[in-house]
């Protein structure tokens, strides 16, 4: 009796120990992942922008002696990048800078443009202001981003003090992670100040 009266308390201390064990490993794994903290932001600046992104990603800013129809100012990813352009005789074609998005990646590119008859009224999305100037947000699923594995693409045009010419922003997002991306590239966007026309 003594010895089945043992036995029962064991394969009970067992079981219990099972128990907390299991339930210490469900929920340590979900507060490990909740408690991971941001990567804390940094502040970019150059002659015309700054603004604050994570430190995570790494902005390159561009490179080029040839002339082009538009001016690539800069890009910011979470993955390092090549030259875009390419110049075969007298013709000169720029693509992305980066062949595809990586999972969970970010790819974001500045642009100055001019277009005859420009007008910000005639661009889709939403209105919003940066760098205190009025703009509007567009989020397409996937948009042109798709070209390079994006599953996400935002393009914002922001007005400039030149006329029929606009500041265009263009963020490429890749899942997992979009709507934290998304809310980083938002944050970027509200921090952005100019500091030239």
């Amino acid at each position: 009796m003594e010895a089945r009266l043992t036995l029962r308390c064991l394969l009970a201390i067992a079981a219990v120990a099972a128990a907390v064990v299991s339930t210490s490993a469900c929920g340590g794994g979900g507060d490990a992942a909740a408690a991971k903290s941001p990567p804390p932001l940094v502040k970019y600046s150059n002659s015309f922008l700054s603004f604050s992104h994570p430190s995570t990603w790494k902005p390159y800013p561009f490179q080029w002696a040839g002339a082009l129809h538009f001016q690539p100012l800069l890009y910011v990813s979470t993955q390092p990048l090549q030259d875009p352009c390419r110049t075969k005789g007298k013709a000169t074609v720029c693509t992305w800078p980066l062949q595809r998005l990586q999972p969970g990646g970010v790819l974001i590119t500045w642009e100055n443009r001019g277009f005859p008859g420009f007008s910000l009224q005639t661009q889709p999305g939403s209105a919003l202001r940066v760098g205190g100037r009025s703009a509007k947000r567009a989020a397409m699923r996937p948009g042109p981003c798709a070209a390079i594995g994006g599953d996400l693409t935002i393009e914002v045009a922001v007005a400039r003090p030149l006329a029929d010419n606009w500041t265009e922003v263009t963020a490429c997002l890749r899942g997992p992670g979009l709507a934290q991306n998304e809310r980083r590239v938002d944050a970027l966007l509200a921090s952005t100040k100019f500091l030239a026309s």
